[in-house]
């Protein structure tokens, strides 16, 4: 069976899936909400909302560290606010960017964070948040990868 083939037997929405990647990867500020909205009226919600939370993750790691994060979070919030999980994962970037850049943060905020935002903050993050992890991560691999950055921050 050759590619063509292949890609015939696909469904619809893993064409759509690649498609909506395709076209936020390509997106202009001004067009991203609408986009956004627009791909999130899909009827395969489970694929429009990974499209978007892909998307979501790949802008936020380029904008958190820089002051344009917080007009792009206010228009995605108002794009995402009917879809609870890209929701959580903006607030969740948002306290990430909170902790990397040492403003203000929650304890109890971290602590009750999903796995993927605790581990990416062991993975990346301040002293504070470290000790705080490595002592209550969520998980064991959590709280190990916290240790572990502990231990090579303290390494000379």
């Amino acid at each position: 069976m050759n590619h063509r083939d292949t890609a015939q037997e696909e469904p619809a929405e893993h064409h759509r899936f690649m498609a909506y990647l395709s076209a936020l990867e390509q997106v202009t500020d001004a067009e991203e909400a609408d986009m956004l909205g627009k791909f999130l009226t899909d009827p395969d919600q489970t694929m429009a909302q990974s499209a978007v939370l892909r998307h979501l993750d790949r802008r936020a790691a380029e904008l958190h560290p820089g002051p344009a994060y917080e007009s792009w979070a206010e228009m995605v919030t108002r794009a995402t606010t009917r879809h609870p999980l890209l929701a959580q994962r903006l607030r969740e970037w948002s306290l990430f960017r909170a902790v990397a850049l040492g403003q203000p943060w929650e304890p109890d905020a971290l602590l009750g964070a999903s796995n993927w935002l605790q581990l990416k903050t062991a993975a990346a993050s301040d002293a504070p948040a470290l000790e705080l992890l490595a002592d209550g991560g969520r998980t064991k691999r959590v709280r190990n990868t916290a240790r572990t950055n502990i231990q090579q921050d303290r390494s000379p």
